[in-house]
């Protein structure tokens, strides 16, 4: 049997008609064209990605609290200042007080912008016009003739950056002077710019270089003195205005010039401030000698700050002007003086009743010894120590009219005798302390316990360490003559330890207040009466005829205190008050040799009277 399949129909015969071979080309021209371009745009982009990324590759970061900034790339420095506010003297640069561009004359601010970065307020941190004129200058010059840095990447470049010219510190400069504009505003900025931009000289602000130059705060400043301090940032060193204002001039003719085009001032201002005169004011000089009072004041700084600000400005209590004549006075009596009686050095502290540092002075010249001898030095006492072991007497029930008798005594192995080796016999414990009897001392501190002689001496302010020894009655053990003076406070005080200071105040230079001494009475360590008590018999060494403080008498002050002089002559001193100051003065020699027979009652007696009477006036 035979199966049949139908029979297909036919297709339609697909006629194929040939592609030029041009139009072929074309073609494939057109996809390898597109091809290219894509893998071009691909690699530029991944090139461009790999630059930017290679470009900010270790890019600082912006402080999380932009306040920060204030702090950032700040070398030390520390302002002292007196209680006006008069500056006495500076450690590193110097940084003048914050300003505000709100608080300045329209023409400062002004000045600066015309000459740094005319369209300050118009950029969003970078101004790319800028760049372009200065990369067409650079590229005729074939050289560098030209920067394009706005403040706001010159502020970015000071304080975050470092100063190395090549295009990643460039990049980065940019892209953080965008962010930095995102997150301050242009006054803000300008701000900060003119309180941290380099002036020369250790200058850094506005008011450091108006202060220095002009001898005015920033707000005074005439068109002629702004135009000069904004031409200095270009170039600070080379333009130094003690050194060359003209070339410094030069440069305010072009910052005038664009004030004037930029409508900030009119022609004929800008007329008057070339004709102008400049008073560049001489630069201040600062007493070398108080560099005694600076090194104690920076030591206590850092124990009341352990971080201190790069821009601290220290108030210290003392007066400069007594402190001028405190040093004077004590290097001149030491001339006239010390030779004949073979003593080279000196020291002096005088104390407010509130414990402030009045005056301080550790040696003969600063500059020749900065070794402190009021508060590095530490020397035997001699009876200076002794109205400690009268004031535990009263204490334990003694009065000033009890009788003891000066006589030949042995203490153990120990014989004191009294400084002319002669014996009165009986008398009244004042009269003991006014004649600085050794025997009657020596036998009231053994009679108290010597453990507590040097207990009662702590109570007062005394920081040295003291062994219980007889002699320390006699003030054989070392002390400082900040701790002596200070621990007779008590007595003036009419029982309270002082609190001795010489910082008033620490701020930074934009006023934030980071310390400031309480006004707090010191703790009460001894009674009252029986300060009364001492204080008569104080006042009775100087007074008394046969007293042996009569020297430290001026004026009509009431005067107490006490002399005292070691074993051989080799420490003098005298220690006293009136009911305004305490002061204490020593007198002697670094390495220890003996004086020519110098007592306490002498030459420190003497000059303690005229320092005393200088504080008074």
């Amino acid at each position: 049997m035979t199966n049949h399949f139908p029979t297909p129909p036919k297709l339609p015969r697909v006629i194929r008609i040939p592609v030029p071979a041009v139009m072929q080309g074309r073609s494939a021209w057109v996809q390898y064209a597109i091809g290219a371009v894509f893998l071009a745009v691909l690699v530029g982009g991944l090139w461009a990605g790999w630059k930017w990324h290679s470009l900010h590759a270790g890019m600082p970061k912006l402080p999380s609290d932009i306040a920060e900034m204030w702090n950032l790339n700040r070398e030390p420095a520390i302002e002292f200042v007196d209680r006006d506010g008069n500056t006495l003297a500076v450690k590193g640069p110097r940084y003048g007080r914050a300003i505000a561009v709100a608080g300045l004359p329209r023409h400062i601010p002004q000045a600066f912008i015309a000459a740094e970065d005319k369209r300050f307020y118009e950029h969003d941190g970078a101004d790319e016009a800028a760049i372009a004129r200065a990369a067409i200058s650079n590229a005729a010059a074939g050289e560098t003739v030209s920067g394009a840095s706005t403040i706001t990447q010159q502020l970015v470049k000071n304080l975050i950056l470092d100063s190395r010219q090549t295009m990643s510190r460039k990049a980065q400069e940019i892209t953080l002077a965008r962010q930095l504009e995102k997150r301050m505003t242009k006054d803000e900025i300008l701000s900060m710019y003119l309180n941290r931009v380099y002036f020369g000289s250790g200058l850094y602000g506005i008011d450091a270089a108006s202060r220095y130059y002009f001898g005015k705060p920033p707000e005074k400043m005439t068109i002629a003195e702004a135009a000069l301090l904004a031409a200095l940032p270009k170039a600070p060193s080379k333009l130094n205005l003690r050194e060359n204002l003209e070339g410094a001039k030069d440069r305010q003719q072009y910052v005038l010039r664009e004030m004037r085009s930029m409508k900030f001032i009119s022609k004929q201002e800008e007329a008057a401030a070339l004709e102008a005169e400049i008073n560049i004011i001489a630069p201040p000089v600062y007493d070398a000698e108080l560099g005694y009072v600076l090194d104690v004041a920076t030591e206590k700084l850092a124990a009341i700050l352990p971080r201190v600000p790069g821009d601290a400005v220290v108030t210290l209590t003392i007066d400069p002007k007594l402190q001028s004549r405190v040093e004077k006075r004590v290097s001149e009596r030491l001339a006239k003086d010390g030779p004949a009686l073979k003593a080279t050095q000196a020291a002096a502290l005088i104390l407010g009743r509130d414990g402030r540092v009045v005056a301080l002075t550790g040696g003969a010249d600063y500059k020749t010894s900065p070794f402190n001898r009021v508060t590095q030095a530490k020397r035997q006492p001699g009876s200076s120590f002794k109205p400690f072991v009268y004031a535990l007497a009263m204490e334990d029930g003694y009065s000033p009219y009890d009788v003891f008798n000066d006589r030949p005594i042995s203490i153990g192995k120990w014989k004191p005798t009294n400084y002319n080796g002669e014996y009165i016999g009986p008398m009244t414990l004042s009269e003991a302390l006014t004649r600085s009897t050794n025997t009657i001392a020596a036998e009231l501190g053994n009679e108290s316990n010597p453990a507590r002689v040097a207990e009662i001496a702590r109570r007062f302010g005394i920081k040295s360490e003291l062994q219980a020894f007889p002699s320390l009655a006699l003030g054989s053990q070392e002390v400082s003559l900040w701790e002596i003076t200070v621990a007779y406070g008590v007595f003036q005080s009419g029982g309270r330890r002082m609190e001795p200071y010489l910082i008033s105040k620490v701020t930074d230079t934009r006023g934030h207040i980071l310390f400031e001494q309480p006004d707090t009475p010191g703790e009460r360590v001894y009674a009252e009466d029986y300060a009364a008590d001492m204080n008569a018999m104080l006042t009775r060494v100087v007074n008394a005829s046969f007293g042996t403080g009569h020297n430290a008498r001026f004026g009509n002050w009431t005067v107490a205190g006490k002399t005292g002089t070691s074993q051989d002559w080799r420490d003098a001193w005298f220690i006293g008050f009136t009911s305004q100051y305490v002061g204490g003065v020593w007198v002697g020699n670094d390495d220890d040799s003996p004086m020519r027979k110098v007592t306490g009652g002498g030459l420190p007696a003497d000059i303690w009277s005229d320092l005393m009477e200088m504080a008074h006036e």
